[in-house]
């Protein structure tokens, strides 16, 4: 008897752990559709589902139209409800929708419908994916302050947050987010219809909308002040003491988060509204937000999870990628804890994943530690979290750390970026910051790629128009950071040098500060010695090698 009891226990348990891990949220269930058979929508009618300006975004970077991005067929959405289940959020690119429902009797039957592949978080996620797809190092301190005293009092407490990045340089530019949408995935934007850094915003129609997915209505203002703290370190304008990176950019902003809990649906969420972001033709995402543990535990990732092709939400943020977003993902705060790794989205192979500085350049303590579960680098880049200059919830400059806030200051930076060079793809772009970073050489796992220098990743994408990673390794530069002198090697591999070929040292203004022909070929390589560099102030300066059709770059640092 015992025994029989032992066993209806376990069986008892079995269900009911079933029941827990269909569950997405308390009474909040996720459907897996198994086709969009007889659809309406059609890939050669895109008009129907995406805007303009997310259809000009596909054909400037030659992004084909498929399957996914067709809307799920409305008909099995109607007879979903007929049964009398709830729909919340639906989802084109994962063909799943969430549902509230406390009919547990309805639920379990579910699987028996033709056109549902199952219920609850599905085994074959990673299908979805492969469809689409694609402490150690000394910092390099910036020991000029190439700025004016102008430049201090109009950023006012922000200043070092955007100097450290050189993005005062391409403000001056004339780069400040003009044409560019960036949408806000986060928890709530607490007043910004009413705060003073938001004045500008408002006044020059920056918001082009809002939505909350969770309550699914449009009252973004009243929820949590994460994401008006987010968007502040963008968008805020109070001279001489708050200037967001990207004040003159255009906003969406979107409400996916449930601060007070923590469920798996949160990832659903965010995928809906980047789904919703592209349909709007947005340039960049920005998301503070990062999964690995939830309420309920049987949701929780393992490490082993963060490979890019696991989490909901980094399959999603990869998605978001291959329609041509820029997705700018913070790395997460739990470098101090034992989880201490990255969270989901930051894992994402195609997004840029953002750690924190503090204003000395060292890394936050709290900021999450790489490498994927496959051993590649994140974060990617980082920038000053610890703390940032945000706005308070009583309308007055504050500070606030985490990379939630580091996360946005480069995406910020990144639509500047993107605004000067709209020609090159989000991957191009993201590539330009990493190569800008003060450690590109010598990636780590707690710095990635470093910090970046989108002063001079402008000036490069000046110069080369575009990369040709099959011949970069051709040119090296040593020693670097260099003082009195460097040496620039030229591996011409059996390629005769022509006469005409020369080195051209540019100042991140775009000048050239020197010029000088290359030595003769000696076997497959050739050295010039550049010696005569006393009147070239400390900084960083790009050197460009023309040899015939080669053009080569590198990026060096004077001490």
């Amino acid at each position: 008897m015992k025994k029989i009891s032992s066993l209806i226990i376990i069986i008892a348990i079995t269900i009911i752990s079933g029941q827990l891990s269909a569950q997405v949220s308390p009474d909040h269930y996720l459907i897996n559709l198994a086709d969009k058979n007889n659809t309406p929508y059609s890939l050669d009618n895109p008009e129907s589902f995406l805007s303009e300006r997310a259809i000009l975004r596909r054909q400037r970077y030659k992004i084909p139209y498929s399957e996914n991005d067709l809307p799920v067929n409305p008909a099995y959405l109607d007879s979903l409800k007929v049964l009398g289940l709830k729909i919340v959020n639906v989802s084109k690119w994962f063909n799943s929708l969430t549902v509230y429902s406390k009919d547990t009797l309805l639920l379990d039957t579910l699987d028996k419908i033709s056109f549902v592949k199952s219920v609850g978080l599905s085994s074959s996620l990673k299908n979805l994916k492969e469809e689409e797809s694609k402490l150690s190092i000394p910092i390099e301190k910036k020991e000029n302050n190439n700025f004016d005293s102008s430049d201090y009092y109009f950023y006012g407490d922000s200043f070092r947050q955007i100097e450290m990045l050189e993005g005062h340089n391409l403000h001056k530019a004339g780069y400040k987010g003009e044409g560019m949408l960036i949408a806000v995935l986060d928890a709530g934007f607490y007043k910004v219809d009413e705060l003073p850094a938001f004045d500008s915003i408002r006044q020059n129609n920056q918001i082009v909308g809002v939505y909350d997915f969770v309550d699914r209505d449009d009252m973004v203002y009243d929820a949590a002040s994460h994401g008006m703290q987010v968007l502040s370190t963008m968008a805020g304008n109070i001279p001489n003491q708050l200037v967001g990176t990207a004040p003159k950019a255009k906003y969406l902003l979107l409400r996916t988060e449930q601060a007070a809990t923590e469920y798996i649906i949160e990832e659903h969420n965010w995928v809906v509204a980047a789904e919703y972001a592209d349909s709007l033709g947005v340039d960049v995402i920005n998301s503070s937000l990062g999964y690995n543990d939830f309420d309920d535990t049987l949701q929780n990732h393992t490490y082993a999870d963060m490979d890019g092709n696991t989490a909901l939400i980094s399959i999603g943020a990869d998605i978001a990628a291959s329609k041509g977003i820029l997705v700018v993902t913070s790395a997460g705060n739990e470098g101090f804890s034992d989880w201490k790794y990255i969270s989901a989205p930051a894992d994402a192979d195609s997004v840029l994943s953002i750690g924190a500085v503090t204003p000395e350049e060292s890394i936050a303590y709290f900021s999450s530690r790489g490498p994927t579960v496959d051993n590649r680098i994140k974060p990617d880049v980082c920038a000053m979290g610890m703390p940032s200059v945000v706005s308070g919830t009583n309308g007055s400059v504050s500070t606030s750390s985490g990379t939630s806030f580091s996360g946005p200051i480069i995406a910020g930076m990144v639509a500047c970026l993107w605004q000067a060079h709209p020609e090159l793809n989000n991957m191009q772009i993201i590539d330009a910051v990493k190569r800008s970073a003060n450690r590109y050489s010598q990636p780590d796992t707690i710095y990635g790629y470093g910090i970046p220098d989108f002063y001079a990743a402008h000036i490069y994408l000046n110069t080369i128009g575009s990369i040709d990673e099959s011949v970069e390794h051709l040119l090296n530069v040593f020693p670097n950071p260099f003082k009195d002198y460097f040496n620039v090697v030229f591996f011409a591999q059996n390629i005769e040098i022509p006469y005409n070929s020369k080195l051209e040292i540019y100042d991140l203004q775009g000048k050239i500060v020197m010029e000088t022909p290359i030595n003769s070929q000696l076997n497959n390589y050739s050295v010039t010695k550049i010696d005569q560099v006393e009147n070239l102030t400390r900084g960083i300066y790009i050197v460009r090698l023309i040899a015939n059709e080669t053009v080569l770059f590198k990026k060096v640092l004077k001490l």
